[in-house]
């Protein structure tokens, strides 16, 4: 971590896991499937929390939730849940357990529907990022427009602003603060 540069203001810069992933994952546009799903599946957990907060039991959710694996997610059933439910290195709220579940399970419908997850992430941007300062908003019609469909096809926890967040991690919107290096706008 080069402690030299400055970053996004929010930051806690004390955290060095949240400054690698700010540094090297936030923004970065992505099109893998699987950390596709990864994020969304992290995002669901972060509703009402910090993102540093479920940054911090990533790797225990990995573990937990065999590597974000959504073939595997989408198969657990009542027991694997009860089971999630007392692990007490994860965000252990029941409700969104059973939504990454039931997340899981759309995410896949969509994948076969569009042949990839990231045909319709992307789709909605026409392939396209979008840059502009982490300050302006916490919620645009893009990610209105997102978490309407979404949730009409029954996906949890997936509001606006937990869609906007998501778009941010995923790269379709670079939203890195003028004081900071990786800032793409015009300044």
């Amino acid at each position: 971590m080069d402690n030299s540069q400055k970053r996004c203001t929010y930051l806690n810069l004390d955290n060095p896991a949240y400054v690698k992933y700010h540094d090297e994952e936030w923004g970065v546009s992505e099109h893998s499937d699987k950390r596709l799903f990864e994020y969304l599946f992290l995002e669901c957990f972060q509703a009402g929390l910090s993102w540093e907060c479920v940054l911090n039991k990533r790797e225990a959710f990995r573990k937990a939730f065999d590597g974000f694996d959504a073939e595997k997610i989408a198969a657990y059933g009542e027991d694997r849940i009860q089971k999630l439910c007392k692990d007490p290195s994860i965000i252990r709220n029941r409700l969104k357990i059973r939504a990454a579940v039931v997340n899981a399970r759309i995410f896949l419908d969509i994948q076969r529907e569009y042949g990839s997850f990231d045909a319709y992430i992307w789709g909605f941007t026409g392939g396209q990022t979008i840059i502009e300062d982490y300050r302006i908003r916490t919620t645009s019609p893009l990610s209105d427009a997102i978490s309407a469909d979404l949730r009409k096809r029954g996906m949890k926890f997936m509001g606006s602003t937990t869609i906007y967040a998501y778009l941010q991690a995923i790269g379709i919107i670079n939203a890195h603060g003028h004081e900071c290096y990786l800032c793409q706008a015009d300044v």
